[in-house]
């Protein structure tokens, strides 16, 4: 607790503490008055003058309270004051939308631990690194599903992200366009100059018969609110997903492979950009990419705040003198 609150103390005047070398002076001073003052007398033995009391064993109390007292006086006067460091982020921000696909074939292993696991590895340090950003979050599969909506919130983003799992509570499918479309609904109200989607996903439009909206129709929704697109081909390779609920004439997501045409169009249509990641690395690159393509207008003020800590000081010293003179009035009183 003390090393804490001198972690936070500054001194202004420190070339105060210089008139700390006249404390060994003092003592020595005292030490040779001391002896002076003191009778000499020749005798055999010194048995019979050696009584104990109180009153003797306090002799020098007042010139120990004294050096406190000018220690404490000379801390004052160094004006010890608290730090308080702030720092006020300031800035103008862009509202991002990521678009997540958690489809079974997101479980596949050719980028370990898994593809799910990577994506949202790198997309909360994405988070993290913008912190003046909106952003938010939809997930799709065989549906689409907004899950945050845009936020300063990074606490609630990293947390839903971090709980993500593939396919749990949507129906089995990719289905591309409606994940784009929900995202850009999400940012038509948003009155930010800026608005971004990073679409990830690893495969091709695998609809169910329930589809509502196809990618085609979801880009021109994207470019009519003025959206602009980044998309993400995800995987090393095609890997073999066994569909838990298989439906008629549906191929083998071994078979299916990512639709770069797609997700290329998408991009360049919007005014983004179209990436493949093959690796944690090559993911992290891409998102470091947008980071800087994206740039936020940020201001961070930093400022600190003093508080003056030399009271505490010279009251002490005060106590201290005023002890010493108590005690030499009362106490230790010499009478001539």
């Amino acid at each position: 607790m003390l090393y804490d609150w001198i972690k936070e103390i500054d001194f202004t005047q420190p070339l105060v503490f210089f008139q700390f070398a006249w404390i060994p002076v003092l003592i020595w001073w005292y030490i040779k008055q001391y002896d002076k003052k003191q009778a000499t007398i020749r005798v055999s033995t010194t048995k019979s003058f050696n009584v104990s009391s109180g009153k003797n064993s306090l002799r020098h109390l007042p010139f120990i309270l004294r050096l406190l007292a000018i220690s404490c006086l000379i801390l004052a006067l160094a004006r010890p004051q608290k730090r308080n460091n702030q720092e006020q982020t300031q800035g103008e921000g862009i509202d991002i939308m990521l678009c997540m696909d958690v489809s079974g074939s997101m479980g596949a292993r050719d980028i370990p631990p898994s593809r799910l696991d990577v994506s949202k590895e790198v997309a909360e340090q994405f988070v993290l690194s913008r912190p003046v950003d909106r952003i938010g979050v939809v997930i799709f599969s065989g549906e689409a599903f907004s899950l945050v909506p845009l936020t300063t919130d990074k606490n609630i983003l990293v947390t839903e992200i971090r709980a993500l799992q593939t396919a749990r509570y949507l129906a089995d499918g990719t289905v591309i366009g409606e994940g784009l479309a929900t995202a850009a609904d999400r940012l038509s109200e948003s009155q930010s100059k800026s608005k971004v989607i990073i679409l990830l996903t690893d495969g091709k439009e695998d609809p169910p018969e329930t589809r509502l909206i196809d990618p085609l129709t979801a880009l021109e929704i994207a470019k009519s609110k003025g959206v602009k697109v980044y998309t993400i081909g995800m995987g090393a390779a095609p890997t073999l997903i066994v569909e838990r609920t298989p439906r008629p004439g549906q191929k083998n997501a071994a078979f299916d492979f990512l639709d770069e045409e797609l997700l290329r169009r998408i991009a360049d249509e919007t005014g983004g950009k179209y990436f493949r990641a093959r690796d944690k690395a090559a993911l992290e690159g891409i998102y470091n990419q947008i980071d800087k393509l994206e740039k936020s207008k940020v201001e961070i003020m930093s400022y600190k705040r003093y508080q003056e800590r030399f009271l505490p000081f010279l009251l002490a010293a005060v106590a201290f003198l005023f002890l010493e003179i108590l005690l030499r009035l009362t106490i230790l009183k010499r009478f001539p």
